[in-house]
């Protein structure tokens, strides 16, 4: 099958095409064929090995991983013996190893039948950005009806998942942005719309019960001051992501200062799971949350792709389309 490879750390000049085996379907798993794939922060880091943490998960000197890759919608080939919940034929999305590539090998408890009126390349665009999104808001923000939410970093790919995540919530939600993605934001159903160009939401007079927070670009001091008294500070992102050490200064930071006061403060890495799997599936069936997509990508143009990421001003989600 061909499949994008990497055998090095770099830029998206280290991945090419290459024919590689089909995957071996275990008794736990199920063999799709993949239609679409989408670009995810991740991606960039595994396949840059920056920040260096990464390299404790994915390989010191060069990936584990040779096929880049998470998010996957498409069509099963194959189910192993275990699996009971899924059929040969059955369109599906979620998650699996190695997903820039004709077939994938995923867990059977990370992927989900796809709603009929959401195509591929949608369903592709959402797995581990709105789960984020999801676990973000509902676990660690606690959100409820009628809570006052910002999202910083409304118009990327966790951000737009967020904002309509946050209102089939019953939320009020404010979505910070830049002023060329204002009216999309607006779009997808963001009650305030705040221009980081022209305004500083931490210097204002309103207070939020809850932050999400994907940027990372302003003190955690800072970010307290726009929270209420008990107010939820939520970090799932840092701005400078290719320093090494960064993330864990980060991280440090967040969970020293939960313990000052009566706001929580708290970091976030999401959990992929079948059941949140299935709850982004009815948002998309009700229509109450449409990924937005910018780029299409085909699968030989995968560095572009990658490339594209890294230049972080995607609006939604990059998709990579499998012919």
């Amino acid at each position: 099958m061909r499949a994008i490879v990497q055998d090095d750390y770099g830029s998206p000049d280290v991945l090419h095409m290459s024919q590689v085996d089909k995957p071996v379907v275990g008794d736990d798993d199920v063999l799709v064929r993949v239609h679409a794939a989408s670009v995810n922060p991740y991606d960039w880091h595994m396949m840059t090995g920056k920040p260096y943490l990464v390299r404790i998960q994915s390989g010191f000197r060069r990936p584990k991983q040779r096929i880049p890759g998470v998010d996957v919608a498409g069509v099963v080939e194959a189910v192993g013996k275990d699996v009971t919940d899924l059929e040969i034929g059955d369109e599906v999305f979620g998650t699996g190893r190695g997903t820039y590539a004709e077939f994938v090998v995923a867990s059977g408890d990370r992927i989900v039948p796809k709603p009929e009126k959401v195509t591929f390349t949608q369903a592709a665009a959402v797995p581990m950005a709105a789960i984020t999104a999801l676990q973000s808001l509902r676990d660690k923000g606690q959100i409820r009806n009628g809570h006052r939410v910002l999202v910083n970093g409304a118009s990327g790919g966790v951000g737009s998942f967020a904002v309509q995540i946050a209102k089939s919530f019953g939320a009020d939600v404010t979505g910070v942005c830049s002023t060329r993605n204002v009216d999309m934001v607006r779009s997808i159903g963001a009650d305030h719309v705040i221009d980081y160009t022209q305004q500083d939401f931490t210097r204002g007079d309103q207070q939020y019960d809850l932050i999400f927070d994907i940027v990372g670009n302003r003190s955690l001091r800072r970010y307290r001051s726009a929270l209420t008294p008990q107010g939820i500070y939520v970090s799932a992102g840092w701005e400078n992501k290719r320093n090494w050490i960064q993330p864990l200064t980060r991280m440090v930071k967040v969970i020293v200062s939960s313990w000052i006061g009566r706001q929580k403060m708290v970091g976030m890495l999401a959990r992929m799971n079948q059941p949140d799997l299935m709850s982004l599936a009815e948002l998309m069936e009700s229509g109450a949350m449409t990924p937005v997509i910018d780029r299409t990508f085909d699968l030989a143009e995968a560095s572009d792709a990658l490339r594209y990421q890294g230049d972080g001003h995607a609006q939604g989600k990059t998709v990579i389309t499998v012919s």
